[in-house]
């Protein structure tokens, strides 16, 4: 499933779109990026309320397909000017982080 299809979906709109035909693999929720940056696996969608540029960062170096930013957390314009450069796209969803990883799971999963 590409972030675009996963995004539908969800139901969650798509605030940066570059980088929307990735294929999602997984998911990875936390909000400490330094645990991202342990933990996720290529081809995530990213679980977080973290949306500033550092963000974008830990996604191209993790190479996440994919930010959801949980709980209509503003999403900054440096945040997504980076995003467009690394071309990760980025979602934004008013659900929480455990509604959200669920329902990425489900839909992977499929």
């Amino acid at each position: 499933m590409n972030v675009k299809e996963l995004a539908a979906a969800l139901g969650a709109k798509i605030v940066q779109p570059a980088g929307e035909e990735k294929e999602v693999s997984s998911g990875y929720t936390s909000d400490l990026l330094s645990d991202v940056m342990a933990n996720a696996e290529e081809g995530c969608a990213l679980i977080t309320i973290q949306a500033h540029v550092n963000t974008v960062a830990v996604a191209t170096h993790v190479e996440a397909a994919v930010i959801i930013i949980c709980n209509c957390h503003p999403v900054v314009p440096d945040m997504l000017a980076a995003a467009e450069r690394e071309k990760v796209a980025i979602m934004q969803t008013e659900k929480n982080q455990f509604e959200t990883s669920h329902s990425v799971y489900m839909q992977i999963n499929r």
